[in-house]
């Protein structure tokens, strides 16, 4: 576990805003995780702010004159490289992967094209468009998670087994994002790995009645069960750790992110995507995973202060 020098980080730290909000179809979850960081930095006597980014996000940050930005915008605008982008130009160092790395993560069909390329193990999949064959795809694929490319927190996702369905969800879909993919349907279980750098939190398995772990199964349904540390044996965890440092390391991302992960009914991983901004409540995956390891939720953020003061 990585020591920590609380004393040294908060002195070092200046003023850090807390960016959270955007107008993303994820704004209320940010809304969430902004507020439980920035909570958390003032318990550890940090000089904080926290803004809701808006269009008067450059006069704001102006006025603010932060030293540091932490973001904690989920999805397009916040997690795609865009904001990440802004603050290069304003020469405001920020926490989490930089502008390249963000938005290759952001991109679920452009992080499988390079996983595949490196021989990372990720579902089979294509782009939808309105005239893809459907019942093609069916036959090929038989079932069919279908996804907005660009989206997050699981919102216009859904599993299908049918022409008609894979059309009506390909209209769904769309309307999170312009474009849209369809991926094999990978059947078995689901886990979740936080990585801080060069260290691996405790391997999350989420277990939930719906279909998939959609977006109730993670912020409504109170029966979802999350399993911390992971019921594997030392073999499969070695194998899901290499994997996921691969999949962190291929897109050069940097800080804290989460490695989202399938295991088919042989026991074989594959890859879902990755997140470069991974949500930051009480309950979300990665603080959950954090204290397993005897990392507490303020402890988890100092460690992301660090992080950053050690790159610059």
């Amino acid at each position: 576990m990585r020591t920590i020098h609380r004393e040294k980080i908060i002195a070092n730290a200046g003023h850090v805003v807390v960016l959270k909000g955007g107008n993303s179809a994820e704004r209320e979850i940010s809304l969430l995780s902004g507020d439980a960081v920035y909570q958390g930095l003032l318990r550890l006597g940090v000089h904080a702010s926290i803004l809701d980014v808006s269009d008067s996000v450059v006069a704001d940050l102006e006025r603010l004159k932060p030293d540091l930005a932490l973001i904690m915008l989920h999805g397009q605008g916040g997690e795609d490289g865009t904001m990440q982008g802004l603050l290069e130009v304003l020469k405001i160092p920020y926490t989490g992967s930089g502008v390249l790395a963000s938005a290759l993560a952001m991109d679920k069909a452009k992080s499988k094209l390079i996983w595949q390329r490196l021989e990372l193990k990720t579902a089979d999949f294509v782009m939808l468009n309105e005239a893809s064959d459907w019942q093609a795809l069916i036959d090929r694929f038989e079932v069919i998670v279908v996804k907005p490319v660009s989206g997050g927190s699981s919102l216009g996702i859904a599993i299908v087994k049918d022409a008609a369905g894979l059309k009506k969800q390909f209209e769904i879909a769309s309307g999170f994002d312009s474009e849209v993919m369809a991926e094999k349907c990978v059947i078995g279980k689901e886990f979740s790995v936080g990585v801080i750098e060069d260290q691996l939190l405790p391997a999350v398995q989420l277990n939930t009645k719906r279909d998939f772990f959609d977006f109730d199964a993670k912020y409504v349904d109170e029966d979802t069960e999350i399993i911390c540390p992971a019921p594997l044996n030392d073999e499969k965890r070695k194998e899901l750790n290499k994997l996921v440092r691969a999949a962190y390391a291929s897109l050069d991302c940097k800080g804290l992110a989460r490695v989202d992960v399938m295991q088919d009914e042989s026991g074989e991983f594959y890859l879902l995507e990755l997140n470069t901004i991974p949500g930051m409540t009480d309950h979300s995956f990665v603080p959950v995973a954090a204290k397993k390891s005897g990392i507490d939720f303020d402890d988890l953020l100092l460690t992301v202060l660090e992080l950053e003061q050690a790159a610059n």
